[in-house]
C-alpha cells in the first residue's frame, strides 16, 4: 500500500513514520510512503498558498489553484489514481470502521489543510472528507497521520502478529479488555486470579466480560454494533444499573 501527502510542512511526517512499528513496517514493505511540498505547485517568487476570503472575515484560506494543480500531477504519477482524503469539522466522523476501508485501497493521498481552510471548490477533489472530532488542529498533518497509523496497523505484517490488531478496542464494536503485566502485585494493587490461573477458556471468558462491562460503562454507545447473546445483554442492563445507583436503564 501507499501513502501520499501533500501538505505546507512535508517534513513534519517523516519522524513519525520512519520510526517504531511504522518504520518496521515500511522497511518490511508493509507500506511506503512520500511527502510532497504544496509549494511546488505555486507561481510566484514567494510561494504563495493562501490568500485573504471573499466576504473579509479573520484569517487566511488556502488558494485553490495550487491544489488541483498538485493533485492533477501526483494522481498522474505512479499506477492508479490515489483515493483522494480531505479533512474539515463538516466531514465524517474518523473510525475504526472507515480505517478497515482505507486499509483496502492500493494507494491514498492524503491532503493537509492549513490556516483557516481551504476555498470550497477544492473539496470538489475529495473522495472522503473526514473529521477526526469535535475539536481544532492547527493544520491537517496531525490528521494524515493518525489516519496512516490506524490504517498500516491494519496490514498484513505490519504489527508482526496479524491477529493482534483484531483484539483491540473498537474491533467487534467492544472496547478491548483490561490487561496487566509483571509484576502481579504493586502498590497493593493485584491482577485478577483467572489471569494467573492458567486456564485459557476461562482467561478468554473473563476477557470477553471485562470487555463488554467496560464498553457498558465507557462507551455505551458502541453496544449498538456489537453483536451480544441474551446472557450478555442481560449482564449490560446489569452493569448500566449499577453504574446508575440502581436506577432504571434507558433501552
Amino acid at each position: 500500500m501507499r501513502f501520499e501527502t501533500l501538505s505546507v510542512f512535508p517534513q513534519v511526517f517523516a519522524p513519525y513514520l520512519d520510526e517504531s512499528i511504522m518504520g518496521r513496517a515500511q522497511r518490511k514493505g508493509v507500506f511506503d510512503f512520500e511527502a510532497f511540498d504544496l509549494r511546488r505547485w505555486t507561481h510566484d517568487r514567494h510561494n504563495t498558498v493562501d490568500d485573504a476570503p471573499f466576504g473579509g472575515g479573520q484569517g487566511m484560506l488556502m488558494k485553490p489553484e495550487p491544489i488541483y494543480e498538485a493533485v492533477d500531477e501526483i494522481s498522474s504519477m505512479g499506477e492508479g489514481r490515489p483515493y483522494i482524503v480531505f479533512f474539515s469539522p463538516c466531514g465524517r466522523r474518523y473510525d475504526e470502521s472507515c480505517a478497515e476501508r482505507l486499509a483496502g485501497e492500493e494507494r491514498v493521498l492524503l491532503v493537509c489543510g492549513r490556516y483557516e481552510g481551504m476555498d470550497e471548490r477544492a473539496y470538489e477533489l475529495a473522495d472522503e472528507v473526514f473529521s477526526l472530532g469535535d475539536y481544532v488542529l492547527t493544520g491537517g498533518e496531525l490528521a494524515a497521520l493518525v489516519v496512516i497509523d490506524s490504517v498500516v496497523r491494519l496490514l498484513p505484517g505490519a504489527l508482526g502478529d496479524d491477529m493482534s490488531a483484531k483484539d483491540e478496542s473498537f474491533s467487534g464494536s467492544l472496547l478491548e479488555y483490561a490487561q496487566y503485566t509483571r509484576p502481579a502485585e504493586y502498590r497493593g494493587m493485584g491482577v485478577p486470579d483467572v489471569l494467573l490461573s492458567g486456564d485459557h477458556g476461562a482467561v478468554d471468558r473473563w476477557r470477553r466480560r471485562n470487555a463488554i462491562e467496560r464498553t457498558a460503562l465507557w462507551r455505551p454507545d458502541l453496544l449498538k454494533g456489537a453483536d451480544l447473546t441474551p446472557e450478555e445483554l442481560a449482564f449490560v442492563r446489569e452493569v448500566i444499573q449499577r453504574s446508575n445507583g440502581g436506577g432504571d436503564v434507558d433501552e
